[in-house]
């Protein structure tokens, strides 16, 4: 069966195959890249590739949604961050995935795919194990306790870690800042969102 890995951007896009062709070296599999950045002979190549069957991963941006590629026995869509495609490309995945297995990344999933693995219309894993060295990550979903969240920021500040408030709107940013200035005025902080010049 053919692998197809679909992530929203070519820098993620190449991550991606980058890590997929180091881990697959030395195995009989055919790992090939399909996105904006890659030649058009050797896009070719790959979309031929993926329709005979000799191509096992492709790995690429919403190039990989378009019609004119066929698979020839695709068996696994994995895909990585989800929400941040179009209407047109998730019509195409819902296409694709129709008979294939699939595995959907996130990072910072959208409360509507939280819901639906909180709730059991989707099965969650959690990657529970870092990576060799690095410091485990802590993940809590609660209600807002403000004490409990001066105490994590005052922890990681004082071991010199990092930490990342992420708001679904640029508009609640504001009252995010209100809340560290007044909660938690040891820290030190900056805003930043997509509109930004």
């Amino acid at each position: 069966k053919q692998v197809a890995v679909i992530a929203p951007t070519t820098l993620l896009a190449r991550q991606h195959y980058k890590t997929f062709a180091e881990r697959f070296a030395g195995w009989p599999l055919k790992v090939r890249q399909l996105s904006r950045l890659v030649g058009a002979k050797e896009a070719a190549e790959t979309r031929d590739g993926i329709a005979d069957g000799s191509v096992d991963v492709v790995v690429g941006t919403h190039a990989v949604l378009t019609k004119t590629i066929e698979f020839k026995r695709l068996g696994l869509l994995v895909v990585d961050e989800e929400q941040r495609f179009g209407v047109k490309h998730k019509e195409r995945l819902k296409e694709l995935k129709a008979d294939v297995h699939v595995l959907t990344l996130s990072a910072t999933p959208i409360p509507r795919t939280l819901q639906m693995a909180l709730t059991g219309i989707r099965d969650l894993s959690i990657i529970a194990t870092p990576p060799v060295d690095r410091l485990s990550v802590r993940t809590y979903i609660t209600e807002e306790d403000t004490v409990t969240l001066r105490e994590a920021l005052l922890r990681e500040k004082y071991r010199g870690g990092q930490a990342f408030f992420v708001a679904p709107r640029i508009q609640d940013l504001d009252k995010l800042e209100r809340f560290l200035h007044d909660n938690v005025p040891e820290v030190s902080y900056i805003v930043a969102h997509g509109q930004m010049a």
